[in-house]
């Protein structure tokens, strides 16, 4: 999912900057959707242009976290959370580490635009799927190893009661049948 996430992505901004920079934007679907290279030196939204090597070695430090937690993976949908999630990482620290101005204060090239909405590339929004992915794996109990997380009432993920223990409750001294007894 990672390699399929990078890939779409350094393929398409190779692809805008050789056709779109320097050029009008391209207006689609009545204006629904305009092409557009610019280039963002801050984090999402244009947040804290100032801080470009900052985002360089957090988005350094994310990949190294991934690929850490990716080792603990026996879960389908984890493993799709973790790759959209690393395939995007990657895509915007590639521009940040190759990019002009300088190694590490790259500017990240940026290029769909909707209405109301900042310009973004297919990298953020991998990030922003794997995110959602994860929160809602998360939210659901689910494990990266694939198990499920208990509820606060006892219950193993199955709905039933017991923690899937199926050993009754253990007597009190003195009680118990006579035939328990004697």
């Amino acid at each position: 999912m990672a390699v399929a996430a990078l890939a779409a992505d350094v393929l398409t901004k190779l692809i805008v900057v050789a056709t779109l920079q320097d050029r009008e934007p391209i207006r689609l679907l009545g204006g629904l959707l305009t092409l557009r290279e610019t280039r963002n030196s801050g984090a999402a939204f244009s947040i804290g242009t100032g801080y470009t090597v900052v985002f360089t070695l957090i988005a350094c430090a994310v990949v190294v976290a991934i690929v850490r937690f990716a080792r603990n993976l026996r879960s389908l949908p984890w493993a799709i959370a973790l790759g959209l999630l690393l395939g995007g990482a990657c895509g915007n620290l590639a521009d940040r580490l190759l990019r002009s101005p300088a190694p590490l204060k790259g500017h990240v090239v940026d290029w769909i635009e909707l209405p109301h909405y900042p310009v973004f590339n297919l990298a953020d929004s991998a990030i922003v799927c794997g995110g959602i992915l994860a929160v809602v794996l998360a939210a659901r109990g689910l494990q990266l190893d694939g198990t499920r997380v208990a509820d606060d009432g006892g219950a193993d993920g199955d709905g039933e009661p017991g923690g899937g223990d199926e050993r009754p409750p253990a007597r009190e001294s003195g009680e118990g049948t006579p035939e328990e007894k004697g």
